[in-house]
């Protein structure tokens, strides 16, 4: 890939080493505890919906001037915790440096895109976390979105994971995992999530469950959006020959039926949370081939 490097500032942080265990509660007001992991509660993830609920949504999300900015109420961080950010702390392995540059461009992109743009933060940390706004966190879940504090959280450990154990190796891969997450932000300060976490609150568990893969999908679709209009500061396209590819085996291997039916399991489509390997391709390649974020609506097209 041909990324930039990103100059980081107070908008990422390394959060350090967590003291391992198990999952807290959620934050408080607004979206407050909802952690939106990128991998479906599967594979032995000891993980409780009662600890990560992972939101969908049914609202159309149209870009521009009006959209809607929404500010969550936050959790609690634990003052106990050393958060450290900026240039002398941050993004200081190969890992996080490229984690870091990817952030970035989906800076340059979205900043094009919405007006007011309000740019998350990247968080790094090792093993756990306590100090986000959702609460507490393992990288047993992998990279997640937190929309009370508007964070990505990403224990770089977890690519190792992508590629041995999921099979989907390579850069593009990687920077895949986090401009889905970032498309999780477009979504939270659209007002989208909070659409969403209100209407799930009204639905059924399978109608819930759907409302959830609609936004994957929607996420994957962002992702696709920002890989065809990322360019560097040459002008160049920073997707090259292959990495599309390589970003396509990753969404294949993350489907929920790919990922049950490799557990042993049986796939059950009303208990899918994040769509089938084969929608998850389908909606990365939309953003792929238009570049259009208003081509992501998952909501209102089938499949």
């Amino acid at each position: 890939m041909r990324l930039d490097d990103y100059d980081p500032g107070d908008d990422i942080r390394d959060l350090g080493r967590g003291s391992g265990g198990g999952f807290g509660g959620g934050g408080g007001g607004g979206l407050g505890g909802l952690l939106i992991g990128f991998l479906p509660m599967l594979l032995g993830r000891k993980m409780g919906c009662g600890t990560i609920l992972l939101i969908g949504a049914a609202a159309f999300f149209l870009l521009g001037p009006g959209a809607n900015m929404l500010s969550s109420g936050g959790g609690t961080a634990d003052p106990a915790v050393d958060s450290r950010s900026g240039a002398n702390v941050a993004c200081d392995t190969a890992s996080e440096r490229f984690a870091c540059n990817v952030f970035g461009s989906t800076h340059t992109v979205w900043e094009g895109l919405i007006t007011g743009y309000r740019k998350p933060t990247l968080n790094f940390y090792e093993q756990s976390t306590r100090n986000s706004g959702c609460g507490a966190a393992s990288s047993a879940m992998g990279p997640f979105y937190c929309p009370a504090d508007q964070g990505v959280y990403l224990d770089t450990s977890f690519f190792r994971e992508l590629e041995q154990k999921f099979g989907a190796a390579g850069d593009a891969a990687q920077a895949y995992v986090i401009a889905h997450e970032v498309g999780h932000h477009i979504q939270t300060i659209s007002g989208i999530s909070d659409q969403v976490r209100r209407a799930q609150q009204r639905a059924s568990q399978a109608e819930g469950n759907a409302l959830q893969v609609r936004m994957e999908l929607q996420a994957d679709c962002y992702a696709g959006v920002w890989a065809a209009r990322a360019r560097n500061s040459a002008g160049q396209p920073v997707m090259e020959e292959g990495d599309m590819e390589e970003a396509m085996r990753a969404a294949n291997a993350i489907g929920d039926d790919t990922l049950m039916r490799s557990a042993g399991q049986r796939p059950v489509p009303e208990s899918f949370t994040h769509g089938t390997s084969e929608q998850r391709m389908s909606w990365l390649r939309r953003g792929l081939q238009s570049g259009d974020p208003r081509q992501c609506d998952a909501f209102g097209a089938a499949g």
